[in-house]
């Protein structure tokens, strides 16, 4: 046996990790800035997205715009509605498809039919945070919300500005 095939045999023994397959731990591909403003965050988790070839290479080059997303439950799947990936500039236009498609999220069947019993309740909406990378795969980081009122919103305002201007204070004392 040739050393060449030796020493790609090792590689292949050692996984992803020596084929150069693993993306930066946890680098952020797209983040929805206004999740956290707009709702109270209940419970998050984490969940893989059904992408095609040009789709993953699109996201990996900053292409995927989670504004106005969300999950929605059908027939027993829950899919990503909303999000858009722009198309792969490289990739011929046959492959190209919807960028505004629903996704459809890859998840163990326990955790969909608990997510989607919660969903089942009223007031509460399955939002995108951020979509990272995480060994190499792209995913989701979702979280079970409930939307907040004007009035919260402003009072959240209130409250940081009050605590900036104790921080300013205490600061021209110090």
């Amino acid at each position: 046996m040739s050393r060449r095939r030796t020493a790609r045999r090792k590689r292949r023994r050692r996984g992803a990790k020596a084929l150069g397959r693993t993306g930066a731990p946890g680098q952020v591909l797209a983040q929805n800035r206004r999740a956290r403003r707009d709702y109270v965050l209940l419970d998050q988790f984490e969940a893989g997205i059904a992408l095609t070839g040009p789709e993953v290479k699109s996201c990996r080059n900053g292409g995927a715009n989670l504004k106005d997303s969300y999950g929605r439950e059908e027939r027993g799947e829950l899919y990503l509605v909303n999000c858009h990936i722009a198309p792969y500039a490289f990739a011929p236009a046959a492959t190209q498809g919807n960028p505004d498609r629903a996704r459809k999220l890859l998840l163990h069947a326990d955790e969909v039919r608990r997510i989607a019993g919660k969903l089942s309740t009223t007031g509460l909406t399955l939002v995108p945070l951020r979509i990272h990378l995480r060994g190499g795969w792209i995913k989701v980081q979702l979280a079970l919300a409930k939307g907040r009122s004007h009035r919260d919103r402003r009072e959240t305002i209130r409250r940081r500005e009050a605590e900036r201007e104790v921080r300013r204070t205490l600061a021209e004392h110090a």
